[in-house]
């Protein structure tokens, strides 16, 4: 953990300072890197708490997140506004995040057995379909936050501020739905709540696809933003629980190689489809995807966890 904080930090501060498109795109990589690692620890950290004091923790985790991402999103906006430059704030920046890479100084997570031949074969096809689910949810938040500004200034023809609502209104409520989440987990079981949250998130997308003035699709992004919010964390909070201890680092991070595959394809299916068919077609998509996940993969995991 200490060693991926350190990698995101210097990536990110050489970011600021790069010179060059190459220089950028070497520093950005190598900041994804320390990115990837934190991702994958941290969730597999919470999910060996969880398993030891018996409650669930994974989407009040990741609420944090949502609300710690809006939170820097205005920082930022108020930097910018401030005509900061950006070296400055990425040294401080980077002095924040050593600290916090001393501060994460912590325990190993058990990897004993880790390539145990039966226990991969036993969690290999749970692995699969939940990093699917993952990939779906990503998919739908990427695309939403990625896209939604555009279609409300280009498709519905509003104002640059209402734009900049579409990814704020995502990000406030994904930071709810996360902590209502966590609350409902502890509550209802975990693949019924990812259900409905699914086919929620697929009205609010699809609404926000086919509205006809801007404040219908920000009540469609904030109706889907609510719903996808808790289908990652509670699927990688499950697969923890189900697979032995000594295999739940490498499936957690197995689940999440196949979810970040949203991020990779996930802007150039939107960009493909939206220059074919509009905007409108893209977030249809998108609730179509997320139909079938619930109508597939979802009922899937909730055969293999129960």
């Amino acid at each position: 953990m200490p060693f991926g904080i350190a990698v995101l930090a210097v990536g990110m501060f050489w970011a600021s300072a790069s010179t060059s498109l190459l220089m950028l795109t070497f520093a950005m990589l190598l900041a994804s890197i320390g990115s990837g690692v934190i991702d994958v620890l941290v969730n597999a950290r919470v999910s060996e708490i969880e398993e030891a004091e018996g409650v669930k923790l994974m989407n009040l985790n990741h609420a944090l997140y949502a609300f710690a991402y809006g939170g820097g999103a205005l920082l930022t906006a108020a930097l910018r506004s401030a005509e900061v430059p950006p070296v400055p704030i990425f040294a401080g920046l980077l002095i924040v995040l050593l600290a916090l890479a001393w501060w994460s100084y912590d325990i190993p997570p058990r990897i004993d057995g880790e390539n145990d031949p039966q226990a991969e074969g036993l969690s290999a096809k749970l692995v699969i379909i939940t990093g699917l689910i993952v990939l779906m949810a990503f998919l739908a938040e990427a695309s939403t936050e990625g896209w939604s500004a555009l279609h409300i200034e280009r498709t519905l023809q509003g104002s640059a501020g209402q734009g900049a609502l579409g990814p704020a209104v995502l990000g406030l409520m994904m930071g709810v739905g996360r902590m209502a989440g966590h609350w409902l987990s502890q509550r209802v079981r975990d693949t019924s709540l990812m259900l409905s949250a699914t086919i929620l998130s697929a009205i609010g997308i699809a609404l926000a696809g086919a509205a006809q003035s801007v404040q219908m699709a920000l009540i469609g992004f904030a109706i889907g933003g609510l719903g996808i919010s808790v289908v990652a964390p509670l699927a990688l909070s499950l697969i923890g629980r189900l697979v032995p201890a000594s295999q739940r680092l490498a499936a957690i991070s197995r689940a999440s190689v196949i979810g970040y595959g949203a991020f990779f394809f996930g802007p150039p299916l939107m960009g493909l489809i939206s220059e074919g068919f509009g905007l409108r077609t893209s977030f249809i998509a998108v609730a179509f995807l997320l139909a079938i996940t619930a109508v597939a993969l979802i009922p899937a995991l909730a055969r293999r966890a129960h």
